[in-house]
């Protein structure tokens, strides 16, 4: 029973040690987003407008909704920050006002590149979407792994830094190129923490000769990690349990038996029967 007793008492304490963890990781992570509501270049309003290449791509914060009047067969470009650990999620809506006419179905597209202008691929989502001639508008979404700071120079992963989103039409009839739309781009993203951390000592990537492109609140750190607080944890519970696995293996400790007296130790000598030596 002391055993038993040991055992989850050893348990309950790894488990409580490993949630007060994952809670102040948590709160860490958190505390390194971004705030939403603020805008990347300072800015309260969002931006009106999109830029039509790399070099013109109009700043925008994560979670503000920037929109941009257009016509059918331009390339909108908008640029906002993304750190190390995000998941970022980029929707895109295009409208179509109910004064044109169409002709036929169109196809859209939306493109995320990093700050060296690589191509990154989405997780999942609809990123290539169809819209029918009577459509009013048409939804795209693209969702991005796990942002990096640091990365194999073979690898395409995602770095942190700036990041392009461009919005165009990949096929629609002649007839309808030039036709008035009304295009809308939001960023967004969560944290994470555990198995998925990331840390390094990579600079964010940027264009230095370009707008400035950064979180409200600056960027994160790059030596810390929640990945060390679960590293500790379970470098916690290993120990608990193998102190608790040696108890259990070992079982429970026994007194040692009491030491007979000397006399018992002697064997009693026969007696001489009377008259024997007579």
């Amino acid at each position: 029973m002391r055993t038993l007793r040991l055992i989850g008492a050893v348990t309950l304490l790894a488990a409580a040690a490993l949630t007060s963890l994952t809670g102040t990781a948590l709160a860490d992570d958190s505390s390194a987003t971004p705030d939403p509501s603020a805008s990347a270049t300072g800015s309260d309003a969002p931006p009106t407008q999109a830029g039509t290449d790399f070099r013109t791509a109009t700043v925008v914060g994560q979670g503000v909704q920037a929109t941009a009047d257009a016509s059918a067969g331009d390339y909108l470009y908008w640029q906002f920050p993304a750190d190390t650990g995000q998941h970022v999620t980029v929707h895109a809506t295009v409208t179509f006002p109910t004064t044109s006419t169409r002709h036929g179905a169109s196809s859209w597209q939306v493109d995320v590149y990093d700050g060296l202008r690589r191509r990154q691929p989405c997780r999942y989502g609809t990123q290539t979407a169809t819209a029918a001639a009577s459509a009013t508008s048409v939804d795209l979404v693209c969702h991005l792994r796990t942002i990096r700071s640091w990365a194999e120079p073979w690898s395409n992963d995602p770095l942190r830094g700036a990041y392009y989103v461009r919005v165009t039409v990949l096929d629609l009839p002649s007839t309808d190129l030039g036709q008035p739309v009304h295009a809308t781009v939001e960023a967004t993203s969560d944290g994470t923490a555990g198995s998925q951390a990331v840390d390094g000592s990579v600079a964010p990537v940027v264009t230095a000769n370009g707008p400035r492109v950064a979180p409200s609140d600056g960027w994160a750190g790059t030596w810390w990690s929640p990945r060390w607080l679960w590293t500790g944890g379970g470098g916690l519970l290993a120990i608990l349990l193998a102190f608790a696995g040696h108890r259990l293996a070992r079982g429970p400790l026994r007194p040692p038996a009491p030491s007979r007296p000397p006399m018992y130790d002697r064997p009693d000598r026969p007696r001489e029967p009377a008259g024997y030596g007579d």
